[in-house]
């Protein structure tokens, strides 16, 4: 439905077109033990193979999300941001960290548009306001409607106002959980430079999938700073969120390797970790 104008009048609820949602870790595009440090090289590569996907699958509706890495966490690790921002100095971090997480998010989206693709922007901090942590409102339809028109909306790890905290910042997977709910994605793809979940870092073996039975006391922290929590929190995070829409599944896997994330967005089979919250092992 439109308007006179030929704008999308649609309430959030009322299309569904099942997206995929993928995420390209901040560790896959940025070097986390470097401040700042792109990895533009992979960024291009990875661009591509989303180009490529879409080439090949037109009816392929997509919301593109990536961490900050080495744009965002140490910031927000110096200032506390994701704990609370309450006092001048604290703002003044808050600040900081959303320039920082703003700066890669750039880079992504020039990356994106140099591909060819439709990237439109979504930052966290100029819509999202959390309850202690939780993202409570999120403007949903914006997305929606960019999704109608076959455009990519693109989310990132960012700063947001918190009604008890102050200010906060959410990951990315805090903002797909929150998307799912209105948007229910088909998959959610997670690509990062491990090969998925391992049962002990870094030289164990890769979970092939995780289930709410699995037992996940081996599964730790990622190898470098990350103020959101690390692999043990993105697979919760999967967990809760597959539990909270019948048939979702995500997966963890490499985007280290060359034709992954295509491959993942072509439904081919790719080496990784597959979340469901299915409690019988099916989907």
């Amino acid at each position: 439905m439109t308007n006179d104008e030929g704008l999308s009048t649609l309430h959030p609820s009322s299309l569904i077109l099942h997206p995929f949602f993928l995420k390209l870790g901040g560790s896959l595009i940025t070097d986390k033990s470097a401040p700042r440090t792109p990895r533009p090289d992979a960024l291009a590569r990875l661009m591509n193979e989303i180009a490529q996907a879409r080439g090949a699958r037109p009816e392929l509706r997509l919301v593109l999300g990536h961490g900050s890495g080495s744009f965002g966490h140490m910031e927000a690790h110096k200032y506390g941001t994701r704990a609370g921002v309450r006092t001048n100095a604290e703002w003044q971090g808050f600040a900081e960290v959303q320039a920082a997480a703003g700066q890669l998010n750039r880079l992504v989206a020039d990356a994106a548009r140099a591909a060819g693709l439709p990237i439109v922007n979504f930052p966290p901090s100029a819509s999202a306001i959390c309850h202690d942590g939780v993202i409570q409102s999120f403007a949903v339809e914006p997305i929606q409607v960019a999704l109608e028109h076959n455009l990519i909306p693109l989310v990132f790890g960012d700063v947001a106002m918190d009604k008890v905290r102050g200010g906060t910042i959410v990951s990315t997977e805090d903002v797909f959980r929150y998307l799912a709910l209105h948007l229910k994605p088909e998959r959610i793809l997670i690509a990062g430079i491990e090969r998925g979940v391992l049962t002990r870092w870094p030289e164990g073996e890769v979970m092939p999938e995780i289930t709410p039975q699995t037992h996940l006391s081996n599964v730790g922290s990622s190898h470098a700073a990350d103020v959101t929590g690390g692999m043990a929190s993105k697979v919760q995070e999967m967990l809760a969120l597959t539990a909270e829409v019948p048939g979702l599944t995500a997966q963890i896997f490499s985007g280290e390797t060359p034709g992954h994330v295509r491959a993942a967005l072509m439904d081919e089979v790719v080496d990784g970790t597959i979340i469901s919250g299915s409690t019988d092992g099916t989907d």
